[in-house]
């Protein structure tokens, strides 16, 4: 990372999810989860993000969401907040609420639906690092956007001050050494995959933005600091030993299959907002089976 920019956090981040009960934020089990993610080390958390189920929050639920957040941390690790959107305008509207609520860094994923060309892309990731004084980390995922960030993308958007990080969660590992190789000054690059954190990491990227952390943060704390450590044997040894059940949590549509075992550990209740829902009968039995339920 150049000297202009900062590295927003290294190792883990749990893309938190969001605890409801009767369709309102439930923040005592909010305040519990995030006392569970500090406890096990982890190097940042983000709220609102696609397993915070953020399309179904209102900007003012976002904003009070990160505010809630932010009193609970006082600092003890840096609090990230989504604020994609496919509208550019409404991106900035949520880049701007959660920055003033004490979001540290921001975290916007490329528009989906009205998929944009290359002069689109680059103009709605300026408008929404303009709009705040936060760094920004891009966030890459074609299977849910059907968009598909390129080294160009990257390589344009890196010259931009404000944004100093990549969230690649494409299934392109040659993307992601690319990334590392050419634009490792400019930006941190952490993978959106669990089960490609430590190949990720062995190819230069920072860390991991996780789902699996939910469950299990120290685990993946360890697996980070493995990696970081430069003990590559240990390390896929230990993700060997989790992932099927990181695989698992993807059985259905992220989060719902997360949120079924967490409630099942007491972690919070099994409630989604529509269009999700509860996982479907087979689903929940063998998440029961895989996780000890």
């Amino acid at each position: 990372m150049s000297i202009e920019k900062q590295t927003v956090f290294k190792g883990v981040a749990t893309a938190l999810i969001t605890p409801f009960y009767k369709g309102e934020i439930d923040y005592e089990a909010l305040q519990n989860l995030i006392e569970m993610q500090i406890d096990a080390g982890v190097g940042a958390i983000l709220l609102a993000g696609t397993t915070g189920e953020a399309p179904t929050l209102s900007v003012r639920e976002c904003a009070d969401l990160v505010s809630f957040a932010a009193r609970q941390i006082g600092g003890r690790l840096p609090l990230l907040a989504g604020c994609g959107s496919n509208s550019t305008s409404h991106a900035c509207e949520l880049a701007a609420a959660v920055a003033e609520s004490g979001a540290d860094a921001l975290l916007a994923v490329t528009p989906y639906y009205n998929r944009t060309n290359d002069r689109g892309i680059v103009s709605h990731y300026h408008a929404i690092a303009d709009a705040t004084k936060k760094p920004l980390i891009l966030y890459n995922v074609p299977a849910r956007t059907g968009f598909s960030m390129t080294l160009p993308h990257y390589r344009e958007l890196a010259k931009h001050p404000g944004i100093v990080a990549v969230k690649e969660a494409s299934p392109d590992l040659l993307l992601l050494a690319n990334l590392c190789s050419e634009c490792s000054a400019e930006l941190d690059v952490y993978t959106g995959n669990d089960h490609h954190t430590v190949s990720a990491m062995r190819l230069g990227a920072a860390g991991v933005i996780s789902v699996y952390s939910n469950i299990a943060p120290r685990k993946m704390t360890e697996i980070c600091r493995l990696c970081a450590a430069g003990d590559w044997k240990l390390a896929y040894a230990r993700q060997k030993q989790i992932l099927a059940r990181m695989q698992a949590l993807f059985w259905e549509t992220n989060p719902i299959p997360v949120k079924h075992v967490m409630a099942a550990m007491g972690l919070c209740r099994a409630e989604y907002r529509l269009p999700l829902s509860a996982p479907m009968g087979d689903t929940a039995r063998r998440l029961g089976e895989l996780f000890d339920l």
